[in-house]
């Protein structure tokens, strides 16, 4: 099957700002549009130039060696079956990402920005629509916590990500109509209001450490500037959603609570991601530099809970994506996975467009911030934001 190159590339951009679109909407959907674009890339012929452009593009690279230290890690690996379960979850970092890299051009960002934005706005209006009772909560949506398109564990992040390039665009966006401009501000302000009826910690962390990037891009000359000016923004809107939303001020209080109960009774949100810590920590101990193989972290995990703390329950995952892929494939993993973020920010630190320079430090940084709360490159939702849009930002085309 051999398709003109403008007429191939025509398709791309439709199913590429397609899934983008409906990643915050449908899992179905979303794959369906990925796998289609993967399928006519690798049936489509002009191999020879697609493996130089996968060759010329760092990201890439890294990508594919993140993938095939999972392979590889099925040879000291007993449990095969959860291994492959393990390389399919990986598989974007095979396929996707570096054949979206190829295809996706940065004269289309708005498109695959405001493809994303206007999600986020559907999604957001079925969460106030819940939370105003005005219809049946659906998903895993409830009138406390509305957030029935996804899980509050995914939706909040991707808030925080769509707040980040909101507010981007009234920065640093010059000659934009004042409509436009209009209608962008509300929807931040409506965005932002979410946030704190929303149930997702690490995302509203996010939220926060997304301000304070962005202040610090605007006063690029003046650090002391930028960190005066974070710290008191975040009080201020940390102040007002402690004392103006219930659901935000309970989930601060759940941390002191869980905490001061650490010691006496683990079996608590925050005991059980301490738990998973401290186990994975000895898990990795056994195994440093290659790790327990790709399938062996639940039953080597399950080994150690069962010696230090059998009264909490067992995991499949640490709940830290750092310390899952070093008890997996050891030292060599690690390095190989922060080789990809190292890779974003060398091309976003280098990049001329100014979009492509901040988005492309931010988003790196923001997902380094909330990985140590979950294995977020596991998860649908979490890992497809994350590839789909690397795929854009850090393009060479």
């Amino acid at each position: 099957m051999i398709f003109h190159t403008s007429q191939i590339d025509r398709i791309y951009q439709y199913l590429l700002i397609g899934s983008i679109f409906f990643l915050p909407l449908t899992v179905l959907v979303n794959n369906v549009l990925i796998w289609t674009i993967v399928l006519i890339w690798l049936f489509s012929g002009d191999y020879l130039f697609k493996f130089q452009q996968i060759k010329k593009n760092k990201l890439a690279l890294a990508s594919i060696l993140f993938f095939g230290l999972h392979v590889v890690g099925l040879l000291w690996t007993e449990n095969i079956g959860w291994g492959i379960e393990s390389i399919r979850k990986m598989l974007p970092f095979l396929f996707v990402l570096p054949i979206f890299l190829t295809i996706a051009r940065k004269e289309y960002i708005n498109y695959y920005l405001y493809a994303f934005l206007i999600a986020i706005g559907i999604s957001e209006l079925c969460s106030y629509l819940v939370w105003l009772e005005l219809i049946e909560p659906f998903g895993d949506a409830t009138i406390t916590n509305p957030t029935p398109v996804m899980g509050h564990i995914s939706y909040n992040p991707f808030l925080a990500f769509a707040i980040y390039l909101v507010l981007h665009q009234l920065i640093f966006v010059r000659g934009m109509s004042k409509l436009l401009r209009t209608a962008l501000t509300f929807f931040v302000i409506s965005m932002i209001f979410n946030m704190f009826i929303t149930a997702g910690r690490a995302g509203q962390v996010m939220f926060f450490a997304s301000l304070a990037v962005l202040i610090f891009q605007f006063f690029r000359e003046s650090q002391i500037k930028a960190t005066i000016i974070s710290i008191l923004v975040i009080i201020v809107i940390g102040f007002a959603g402690f004392n103006y939303s219930p659901l935000f001020k309970n989930r601060i209080q759940q941390v002191s609570y869980d905490i001061a109960l650490l010691t006496t009774n683990p079996n608590t949100s925050i005991g059980h991601r301490m738990v998973f810590a401290s186990n994975t920590l000895e898990v990795i101990k056994t195994s440093p530099i290659i790790g327990v193989g790709t399938g062996d972290f639940p039953s080597e995990y399950t080994k150690v809970n069962i010696k230090n703390t059998p009264a909490v329950k067992s995991t499949v995952q640490p709940h830290n994506m750092y310390l899952f892929i070093q008890a997996q494939l050891g030292l060599i993993g690690i390095i190989s996975f922060l080789w990809i973020f190292y890779v974003q920010f060398q091309i976003a630190y280098s990049a001329k467009n100014q979009f492509i320079h901040h988005a492309g430090i931010a988003l790196p940084f923001l997902f380094l911030i909330i990985m140590l709360s979950d294995t977020y490159l596991l998860g649908h939702f979490t890992s497809n934001l994350f590839i789909l849009f690397s795929s854009f930002i850090y393009s060479r085309q």
